[in-house]
């Protein structure tokens, strides 16, 4: 079994930012267990920001993108050091792996990553992969190693993704403030579950939260993985959850699939703005595979380039496809309801490519 387990930075530090050295001795003893058992297994990392916060000796971490991007560099090598560590402690190799979303949605860097760390796994290396923060821009990034979890995991054809945090899965309630709260075993691939509000921060050193594992545990069920959500702290989670014991959440793989830059457009990509279309351009996109045309739009709301990820609303206000388009905002003020005949000389005749459209459930 090929198994991509994430680990997020409630577990990797300490309230003070400090490396929890017990905590990724845990994991690694896991992963040594599970490769002498014939597994392979890739480890994604949060911490960095984190570690560079303790590192430098600041107070609290800061909000602005540079300083946050300078912390990730000097907490990455500390926290890579300690994952060498441990796993030599096993006969084991590490192998640092930074990525950007760029390496997914573009199929030339997305092929060249597959390849990579194939090879890793081939050569017997444990990758240990963060997002490259030092590198990625604000616009881009994804700004939490759930959905980066997710999507390696879809990279990599992985059969199970674990997200190890610092609860014991998905409650019924915020435990927090309901002490009636139960954890949920199971989500089916339907299960509007998948689709709940839930809290977008974990924790203060944290960039993720319950609500970006469901959206890595939707992202794992549309490419047929199924996924994991438990608590880092747990004895064997790990050995566990892939044995299938029941241990936290199991969200089931679903049968639909979507190739990786399709995921991306759907759960990762910041939406920057919308296209109105109307009722027969709908229909026309949920019947077949189409592009949007410029005759089906009727409105536009934000301000975008070309390449930007948009949501598409019909004129009663839902919200049913996300979409990358190939028109700026005032290309489409300015074209809105043209058939592609009468577009001038250069611009192109769609709006959405069928490729770069996805319809939401």
């Amino acid at each position: 079994m090929r198994v991509v387990v994430k680990i997020g930075t409630s577990s990797t530090t300490d309230e003070s930012g400090a490396i929890a050295t017990e905590a990724i001795a845990r994991l690694c003893a896991q992963v040594a267990e599970l490769r002498t058992d014939g597994h392979q297994v890739l480890i994604v990392s949060s911490g960095a920001v984190a570690v560079g916060v303790a590192t430098l000796g600041l107070t609290q971490r800061p909000s602005d993108v540079t300083t946050l991007q300078a912390l990730a560099a000097a907490g990455q090598g500390r926290l890579m050091e300690v994952f060498n560590t441990e796993l030599a402690r096993h006969g084991l190799v590490g192998a640092q792996v930074l990525l950007v979303p760029h390496d997914f949605v573009d199929r030339h860097q997305y092929l060249h990553a597959r390849r990579t760390v194939g090879r890793l796994l081939e050569l017997g290396c444990v990758p240990v992969v963060n997002e490259n923060d030092t590198i990625a821009s604000d616009e881009i990034r994804y700004g939490d190693n759930d959905r980066l979890a997710a999507l390696l995991a879809h990279n990599v054809a992985a059969d199970l993704l674990v997200l190890l945090t610092d609860t014991e899965g998905l409650y019924t309630a915020d435990p927090r403030r309901d002490p009636a709260a139960t954890v949920i075993p199971e989500v089916a691939a339907q299960d509007p579950l998948l689709t709940v509000e839930a809290g977008a921060r974990g924790t203060a050193r944290g960039s993720g939260g319950m609500a970006s594992k469901l959206t890595a545990a939707r992202i794992a069920s549309w490419s047929g993985i199924r996924t994991v959500i438990a608590a880092a702290a747990r004895e064997r989670v790990v050995i566990d959850a892939v044995a299938g014991r029941g241990v936290g959440t199991t969200f089931a793989a679903h049968d639909r699939w979507l190739p990786a830059r399709k995921l991306w457009i759907a759960f990762a990509a910041q939406c920057e703005g919308t296209v109105i279309v109307d009722a027969g351009a709908r229909s026309a996109l949920e019947s077949q595979p189409r592009s949007l045309l410029p005759a089906g739009v009727v409105g536009v709301e934000g301000h975008f380039e070309a390449g930007a990820t948009v949501e598409l609303r019909d004129a009663d206000g839902v919200v049913f496809a996300r979409g990358m388009v190939q028109w700026s905002h005032l290309d489409l003020e300015r074209f809105a309801g043209r058939r592609s005949a009468d577009l001038p000389e250069g611009v192109a005749a769609e709006v959405v490519h069928r490729d770069d459209l996805v319809l939401l459930p």
